[in-house]
């Protein structure tokens, strides 16, 4: 993988951690999840959560930028400080890898995003536990308790 700014990165070091992969966009109604999502991030980040968000223009083509404008515009709009990926394919025949991984798991937790925003939480050994529809805000008790949880504080 790598991030926005081109730098790689193995996923591999976030274990350990509790993690919330989130498919984004900057041209979507729930665009302003990014407040909630990094509000989140920040609370929780010294207790080992870390959010990492993957910016896919599938749906709709609502996120059309590069990665250079989609990194200027989490930084300028939303002073996004969770790691973000370079922009990749969240479903379909170009589906990357990480996401082919996440389709296959079991329902209710697998299948492929049906929108932006997405939330899929794994524990701190790696394994997919939960999944959030787009419409389920940062806020939403179930995902704040379900983090609150595997941090070993809810």
């Amino acid at each position: 993988m790598r991030r926005l700014d081109g730098t790689p990165e193995k996923l591999e070091k976030y274990k350990g951690k509790v993690v919330l992969l989130v498919n984004v966009a900057s041209k979507c109604g729930l665009t302003p999840q990014y407040e909630g999502i990094e509000a989140l991030y920040r609370e929780h980040k010294d207790q080992g959560l870390v959010v990492l968000g993957f910016p896919a223009n599938n749906f709709m083509g609502q996120e059309p930028g590069s990665n250079e404008q989609i990194a200027e515009f989490c930084r300028a709009k939303y002073d996004v400080t969770f790691p973000m990926f370079e922009k990749i394919s969240v479903k379909g025949d170009d589906t990357h890898p990480l996401y082919k991984q996440l389709a296959a798991q079991a329902e209710p937790i697998g299948g492929e995003p049906k929108w932006n925003f997405t939330k899929f939480l794994l524990d701190r050994e790696g394994r997919v536990v939960a999944r959030f529809e787009p419409r389920v805000k940062p806020t939403n008790e179930k995902l704040t308790g379900k983090i609150g949880e595997l941090l070993g504080d809810g």
